[in-house]
């Protein structure tokens, strides 16, 4: 199955299901479905980022801090969570990643409801070929430093500000 064929939950603001479409209906459509960020840092503490391949539905070609991605039809935002950072990271065995908040993004062409995870990958990495262009672990001063040269995915830089307020308070 391509990944514009894969089933989505449609939600409404509240997050509530309303319905059902293939991804790239929704995304064509500007429909709200659900998104799960997963910020994983590996022993040092370091911040995995990555560029997105230009094959990307969304954002392609961007550079992200964050790995996951749309949530399917039925499944969990925790099910996606795991499922989604051993798919990109390339890993099995990944410790559950421990929810953090939620937020509505409503960014100019897309939308969704995220919920924004984090774990800690001790494992070594091996990105999936088809989603990671090129990656690297970052500490926090490297990748603030990239965040005004880089050309990152608007909703992740929405998640990170939004993460970063979590934590100070």
């Amino acid at each position: 199955m391509r990944p514009s064929d894969e089933i989505l939950d449609i939600v409404d603001e509240n997050d509530e299901v309303i319905g059902q479409a293939p991804r790239g209906e929704a995304t064509a459509r500007g429909l709200r479905h659900r998104c799960v960020f997963i910020e994983a840092r590996d022993a040092g503490g370091r911040v995995f980022v990555h560029r997105r391949t230009p094959t990307k539905l969304v954002f392609p070609s961007r550079y992200d801090m964050f790995v996951g991605g749309v949530v399917g039809a039925g499944e969990s935002y925790d099910e996606a969570a795991l499922r989604e950072a051993e798919e990109e990271l390339g890993v099995s065995g990944l410790p559950k990643p421990e929810p953090l908040f939620r937020f509505l993004y409503a960014g100019a062409e897309h939308t969704w409801w995220s919920a924004v995870y984090q774990v800690r990958c001790e494992l070594p990495v091996v990105p999936q070929a088809e989603e990671v262009a090129w990656h690297a672990f970052l500490d926090d001063g490297e990748l603030e430093r990239r965040l005004g040269e880089w050309a990152w995915v608007p909703d992740g830089l929405e998640a990170y500000r939004r993460l970063r307020e979590f934590r100070s308070v």
